[in-house]
């Protein structure tokens, strides 16, 4: 068995024998407990038929464990200074394949030829925090066929995409998470495991895709623009966040007054207080009347 990459002492010496200092503007932080990595494994139920997507491995902490269990990786790296080192730290592993890259410009599903089976596909991650939110909305909205997502993110935003409706965290990002998985939060990392430690503590959050989404809608372009209009300004009303966003003429309000009626929908009500099926109503009576 190799020395695991994930120790303090294993990452400083990486560090310090690269010449390694961290980007803050890439948000770099390097998890550095082998047994926090391992439940992150486990939480995915990683096994040799699956194959995995990992963004941003850094020094290859997780990406180590991720290639004792899975059949293949396929890990995203950003930062060209990480590219020698992850060639030195993951040179035991012959199932890993590092693409130097942003995940958000890169041609994933070109690159997913380097998976040659058909198993699983699974996301495992521990994503910069300054950028989880496009790149989780990257992965669902592209064609890829993903099969479950374990990230981890800063504790917040894993509270809002896991929120229900009536909670401050809830908001478009829980509904366009939910609409394609189900999501629960795993487990809390504490902040003190990381060089350099970030200000905040972190959330495991699981992500299982759906069979069918999670409501039927005929437009799922206008659906998620309703859905963002509703939480626009928290604290107005669902019926001026609407005007504000699809105008304040007359036939507008004709428009946007029938369709709540349609869908049994209070105008009173603020949009934090709809469940995804409401909001599907409501986007579906809209397109019907449009």
């Amino acid at each position: 068995m190799n020395k695991d990459i994930a120790t303090p002492s294993r990452t400083r010496e990486i560090l310090k024998e690269h010449g390694f200092s961290f980007k803050k503007s890439l948000g770099q932080n390097f998890l550095t407990e082998p047994n926090i990595l391992q439940k992150i494994v486990e939480t995915a139920d990683i096994t040799s038929a699956d194959n995995v997507i990992e963004i941003g491995p850094g020094i290859g902490a997780l990406t180590e464990y991720l290639a004792r269990s899975a059949g293949k990786v396929l890990a995203f790296e950003i930062d060209d200074r990480l590219i020698p080192v992850l060639a030195d730290t993951l040179s035991p592993y012959d199932n890993v394949k590092v693409v130097h890259g942003d995940i958000l410009k890169a041609n994933v599903p070109e690159e997913i030829a380097y998976f040659d089976t058909a198993g699983p596909l699974k996301v495992v991650a521990n994503l910069p925090y300054y950028i989880t939110t496009p790149i989780m909305m990257s992965l669902l909205e592209s064609q890829l066929q993903i099969d479950q997502m374990v990230v981890m993110m800063q504790r917040e935003v894993a509270d809002r995409i896991s929120a229900q409706p009536g909670t401050k965290a809830y908001g478009s990002l829980s509904i366009a998470v939910q609409y394609y998985m189900e999501a629960e939060t795993a487990f809390i990392v504490p902040k003190t495991v990381f060089i350099p430690q970030p200000n905040v503590d972190s959330a495991i959050l699981k992500l299982v895709r759906r069979e069918k989404p999670a409501v039927t809608i005929t437009n799922e372009k206008e659906f998620f623009k309703l859905t963002k209009s509703g939480f626009n300004q928290r604290r107005k009303t669902l019926w001026n966040n609407l005007l504000n966003t699809y105008g304040k003429d007359e036939e507008t309000r004709a428009w946007l007054e029938k369709s709540l009626i349609q869908a049994e929908i209070d105008p009173k009500r603020r949009g934090e207080t709809l469940s995804l099926q409401e909001f599907a109503n409501l986007s579906n009576a809209l397109e019907a009347n449009r």
